[in-house]
């Protein structure tokens, strides 16, 4: 499979020397062919991720450069605030600010073939997820089967993959750590809780804090799950009544990230009032807040009650929109067009997100999942739809979270989750969310502003055939002659008067970046 892929790579720029690909007759391609577009990362050094990072004052501080190059690689920070240090040899910056502020810094990285430098902006204060969270979540692939290896086996595969060199960060456990009382499997049961009411884990997870400070060793992040009723979704326990305990608790085991799923709370909370939607996450937010490390939390309650009208002021850092995207396994592809495109458009999300606080859609179900029927196979998504996920999520600014086995991606998988252009868009530091501009038929345009002034957009073709898309720049508020570049190949198109058009395969996207000339 690899030398057929790296077959089609080379045939594919073949193919781009002679023109640019969706522009004529060549659009309508195989949904099914796995074409890489994202070019190899240059062998020299290059900085990527996010260009902002939020902490608060007192808490631990961690956060890896992100750097594509020929290793080994130096790394620096100029200006570094005081209480951090950044390891030469990994990029890793650890410690603790004290001094709220903004500390304006520049991250510079060498390797025998050159060096590179940007600007990196550390703000100290009381507002966490400046950017999308970038990472990656157990649930899709290993469901109630996650164990510790799992866990340190995704970090290794974070690392040795490359994706921590792209920005990505979180190494998130969901569903089924904790103690499922009832269960016909011993490695499930046990006390539930310790005498001090502090949750346990079950046998899976023989060292929770061993656990973290491997994944943290790596210059990683780690996460965790629970839920705001006596039970999780798969039955494990929850938090109800114990929040203050799990939160120290979860602080104590070094964890960052908290995923706080509605389940069992139903049978507690009404789903029809306002005051009960929010009540357990309000609750927990502030528990977290008197926590002395940053814990950010994801709320998934699954959009009842418009949340993303009111998810950041209950302390959210992001808000589900929507159900499980991969609910059912033969359903994703529905799902992605119902759940990403439309609920996002019909509800005008965009104005309902930024710094601090994102709409979240759920996971990118690429590479292999489980189909729930005890196996783990490749994604039902087309190559066409894995491009217009990845591009849909950067341009609403969406968490990039992958939830497919990190341990077994294939070039193609990798190259969806690594494209650094595509990255730029979605942790631009501005933080505006993309929109709808126009509808016509199956085909959509997609506007994201951007902070250096120009914008991101995404011709997508929601039909079963190969359909011209045009962005007009009448529809998108420009004038004038303007630059567009793709950026699935990080290529040049040319400058561009009025409008840019192009073929787009069934169910795909083409994504751009337009500046003025």
């Amino acid at each position: 499979m690899k030398k057929r892929r790296n077959f089609l790579f080379v045939a594919f720029y073949s193919i781009l020397l002679l023109g640019i690909s969706g522009c004529s007759d060549k659009g309508n391609r195989n949904p099914n062919t796995f074409e890489i577009l994202t070019p190899k990362p240059s062998p020299v050094p290059r900085i990527n991720g996010a260009k902002i990072f939020g902490v608060r004052p007192g808490s631990p501080f961690i956060f890896t450069i992100p750097a594509t190059g020929s290793k080994p690689i130096n790394y620096e920070v100029l200006n570094i605030p005081a209480g951090l240090s950044c390891d030469p040899k990994t990029g890793q910056i650890t410690g603790v600010i004290e001094e709220p502020g903004e500390y304006l810094t520049t991250f510079r990285v060498t390797n025998k073939l050159g060096s590179a430098q940007r600007e990196f902006k550390i703000v100290c204060g009381d507002k966490l997820a400046l950017t999308p969270h970038m990472g990656w979540n157990s649930w899709y692939v290993w469901e109630n089967h996650v164990t510790d290896k799992i866990m340190r086996d995704a970090a290794d595969a974070m690392v040795s993959s490359g994706m921590i060199d792209h920005g990505y960060m979180y190494v998130n456990i969901d569903d089924c750590w904790a103690i499922k009382p009832g269960s016909t499997d011993s490695t499930l049961l046990g006390e539930p809780r310790d005498i001090r009411g502090m949750v346990n884990s079950n046998k899976r997870f023989p060292d929770m804090k061993g656990l973290t400070d491997y994944i943290h060793s790596k210059g990683l992040k780690a996460g965790i799950y629970t839920s705001p009723g006596p039970f999780t979704c798969a039955g494990h326990i929850g938090a109800y009544g114990k929040e203050e305990q799990d939160i120290a608790r979860f602080a104590e085991w070094g964890y960052d990230f908290l995923k706080y799923d509605w389940c069992s709370y139903g049978k507690i909370g009404r789903k029809d009032t306002l005051p009960d939607l929010q009540k357990p996450y309000i609750l927990i937010s502030n528990i977290i807040r008197n926590q002395k490390r940053d814990i950010v939390l994801n709320l998934c309650q699954y959009g009842m009650g418009d949340v993303w009208k009111w998810g950041k002021e209950v302390g959210g850092q992001s808000w589900r929109t929507a159900g499980d995207l991969g609910g059912s396994f033969e359903g994703i592809a529905t799902a992605l067009f119902r759940d990403g495109f439309d609920v996002y458009s019909r509800n005008s999300l965009h104005l309902y997100a930024g710094p601090g606080g994102w709409n979240d859609p759920d996971y990118l179900l690429i590479g292999y999942l489980s189909n729930w029927k005890g196996e783990t196979v490749p994604t039902p998504l087309t190559p066409n739809e894995q491009y217009t996920q990845v591009s849909l999520w950067s341009l609403v600014a969406a968490p990039l979270i992958f939830s497919g086995d990190i341990t077994r991606m294939d070039d193609f998988t990798l190259s969806l989750l690594t494209n650094d252009e595509i990255i730029e868009v979605d942790q631009d530091p501005m933080g505006k969310p993309g929109y709808r501009v126009t509808k016509s038929g199956d085909t959509e345009v997609w506007i994201r502003h951007l902070e250096d002034g120009s914008c991101a957009v995404g011709l997508f073709n929601r039909g079963e055939n190969s359909l011209n898309v045009t962005a007009r720049w009448s529809d998108l508020g420009l004038a004038g002659k303007q630059r567009v570049r793709d950026l699935w190949r990080q290529k040049n198109l040319g400058r561009f008067n009025d409008e840019f058009s192009v073929k787009v395969p069934q169910h795909g996207v083409v994504m751009v970046r337009i500046w003025p000339h």
